[in-house]
């Protein structure tokens, strides 16, 4: 078993600070039984004071959009959500919208892109969520184009980047790309993309789905100029019930469904909800908080990309501890009996997620099973419409999807590993 890297680990002292700060961390809210939560993917812990804070302001009843004091208020908490979502983008200018849903920002911005600019087909990949392909598949029958879907690679986890220039010409219309897998964890190389694209195409619109690497990772609209970039509020430690997006200058001066006296670039209809970019701030909050204890920066941007940055380490530690073990248990990789699919072995390149499969033993099955052992993950498999085209392009059938959290032990992953083998014993017996 291979060592852990501890120092690529937050120490216990600043790991229990952490912890406080999520609800129900450890523990089913329903049940009220000890648990061990595995599926941050499919909607991460929340932040205490996300959740407070947007009912505080929720129950405000007047309207941002009057000049009274409370009003004022509200404005000024709308404001600094909307400054802190630049700050998640790093996004000096350009326009902040919001949706009911990332999906709803990704199919609505794809649809205005492919309605007003010229072009005969549309590019995206495998590995897109149905919300982005769906969308890019949509506009393209609509508008009679031919829909160029870049092949994934099945020893990365991920899609290479030739493999979507090939598809790019000066009739590409949109490029529509995802910046990290829900499946394989695999994060995608968006700066070479966006370069390599443009060279081909200079003036060619992108759009990224950030949905699933927005809570791992650094987002960088100046290293990556896209057209379009979404993030999940609720995957992201947030609350439920919006999703945000970032549009360049030229994508938000696009005819959008808008209100005509508004300023341009101001996309924003119908009256806004200040709860949502309360929530929002105190998601950057966190996240500075812990930048400030590596960083003597200032400036809240620097100690947002250092707070990223240590989540990203942190999270790195836990996936070589679920891959290689600890001194107590083997690692997913030297349990006989398990399989972990899309194995890459730069860590670098992967958010904490694993594919993984028990031998002889269903899915849907082994997640029931894990259910009763008080973990909770979730199956991807081919018949499900989230899922299928993705699984289907590695060769799968499907697989069981862990993905905990940095707020996570390294006790935890050592019980899911324990767990994990007596489940495979358990079966083969």
């Amino acid at each position: 078993m291979a060592k852990l890297k501890s120092e690529t680990l937050f120490s216990n002292e600043l790991l229990n600070e952490i912890r406080e700060k999520f609800s129900y961390i450890d523990v089913d809210s329903v049940k009220q039984r000890k648990r061990i939560f595995f599926d941050n993917a499919g909607g991460s812990f929340r932040l205490k004071k996300a959740t407070e804070v947007f009912h505080q302001i929720d129950l405000i009843p007047n309207c941002p959009q009057r000049n009274h004091e409370t009003s004022k208020y509200l404005l000024d908490v709308e404001q600094k959500g909307i400054n802190d979502a630049r700050t998640i983008f790093n996004a000096k200018k350009g326009s902040i919208n919001t949706y009911f849903t990332a999906s709803q920002a990704i199919f609505e911005i794809t649809g205005v892109i492919a309605e007003n600019t010229e072009g005969t087909n549309i590019v995206t990949t495998a590995l897109e969520h149905p919300s982005a392909f769906d969308a890019a598949k949509f506009y393209a029958n609509k508008l009679g184009r031919e829909l160029r879907v870049a092949n994934t690679n099945p020893v990365t986890g991920g899609v290479d980047v030739d493999e979507i220039t090939k598809l790019i010409d000066e009739n590409t219309s949109l490029l529509s790309v995802i910046y990290a897998s829900n499946v394989s964890g695999a994060i995608l190389d968006i700066e070479t993309i966006v370069k390599e694209a443009r060279k081909i195409k200079p003036k060619l619109f992108i759009v990224v789905d950030a949905v699933q690497h927005a809570p791992h990772g650094i987002i960088d609209i100046e290293k990556t100029p896209v057209d379009a970039i979404n993030f999940a509020p609720y995957k992201f430690f947030g609350v439920r019930g919006c999703g945000i997006a970032y549009l360049s200058e030229r994508a938000a001066n696009l005819p959008h469904h808008r209100l005509y006296g508004k300023a341009d670039g101001d996309l924003q209809l119908g009256s806004p909800v200040p709860a949502h970019f309360a929530a929002i701030s105190e998601v950057v909050d966190y996240v500075c908080w812990i930048g400030s204890k590596f960083s003597n920066e200032q400036e809240r941007r620097s100690l947002f990309v250092e707070g990223m940055k240590r989540i990203a380490l942190q999270e790195r530690g836990l996936l070589e501890t679920l891959l290689d073990g600890t001194e107590k248990i083997p690692g997913l990789r030297n349990i006989p009996g398990v399989t972990v699919h899309l194995d890459y072995k730069d860590l670098s390149k992967r958010d904490l997620i694993v594919a993984m499969s028990i031998e002889d033993l269903d899915y849907k099955e082994a997640v029931r099973q894990y259910e009763e052992e008080g973990v909770i993950v979730f199956e991807r498999v081919a018949t499900s419409i989230y899922s299928k085209r993705m699984i289907e392009s590695f060769g799968m059938i499907g697989a069981i999807r862990v993905s905990p959290l940095h707020c996570h032990r390294i006790e935890d992953i050592e019980e899911f590993l324990i767990i994990t083998q007596k489940m495979v014993e358990k079966n083969r017996s």
